[in-house]
């Protein structure tokens, strides 16, 4: 028998289906929903099929969680240890089973393992054999630093996973957080996987077009407009479907 919070879930995704019918359909491989996605409105402007309306998952935590499923297919890593920095909620429960030891980080959220900043992390060097780390690096104002460190406390042959929201094709460095871009210090482009070549032996970057579209992995947004007031320093860009990446970090 279906808890009431579980009833009132089912009804809301029935009407949102019944509101939606004519939207494009795509399934969810975190949560196997099927039907339409949600678009998003944050403050720097509507994204559309973004959103799981069922688990919440974004177009970076789908393709993501595709990529580690392609990793664990290739490796063992129940006896591996892993750190997850910021841990996505629906990540965090896939990703305690797969691994002998699960261990969360972050510089302010609560109910983590440790409170620590990613640019100066307690570690011994060679920790853990997974660092994982979304959507963290444009928000670290020494991400030099923060590279460093992540490989220091990684032994050797371990993986680190590190996505940026890739939002130009060249990196801009902001003089201060902007606090529309939920204070991010830059503006990652697609030649920021670049600064990680000193600190690793090999990057594999998987991208949207690599995976089946059925999981809708691409970034829909009209960034033609930009910029705008809330965010001046981000120049146009042609399009509005554009390609995520995740970058695989070898030791």
């Amino acid at each position: 028998m279906l808890k009431m919070s579980q009833l009132k879930k089912k009804i809301r995704l029935q009407i949102f289906k019944s509101q939606n019918r004519d939207k494009e359909k795509y399934t969810c491989p975190i949560c196997n929903f099927h039907g339409p996605f949600q678009d998003v409105n944050p403050e720097t402007g509507i994204r559309k099929h973004a959103m799981c309306p069922n688990c919440g998952a974004l177009e970076r935590h789908r393709l993501q969680f595709l990529v580690i499923q392609t990793l664990l297919k290739k490796l063992d890593f129940s006896q591996k240890k892993m750190l997850h920095f910021a841990p996505e909620r629906f990540l965090k429960s896939f990703l305690t089973k797969r691994f002998g030891k699960y261990e969360t980080a972050d510089i302010e959220m609560e109910n983590v393992d440790y409170k620590v900043d990613i640019q100066e992390l307690p570690f011994l060097d060679s920790t853990y054999d997974w660092v994982y780390a979304s959507h963290v690096l444009e928000h670290v104002p020494d991400d030099k630093k923060a590279l460093q460190e992540i490989r220091r406390i990684l032994r050797p042959g371990g993986i680190a996973i590190l996505p940026v929201p890739l939002l130009c094709e060249r990196t801009i460095e902001y003089p201060e957080p902007n606090p529309y871009e939920a204070y991010h210090v830059r503006a990652p482009g697609y030649d920021y996987f670049c600064k990680y070549e000193p600190y690793f032996s090999r990057i594999e970057k998987y991208t949207s077009d690599s995976l089946p579209e059925e999981y809708q992995l691409f970034i829909f947004e009209d960034r033609t407009k930009w910029p705008t007031d809330k965010c001046p320093r981000r120049p146009a860009m042609m399009g509005e479907k554009h390609i995520d990446i995740v970058p695989v970090c070898y030791a």
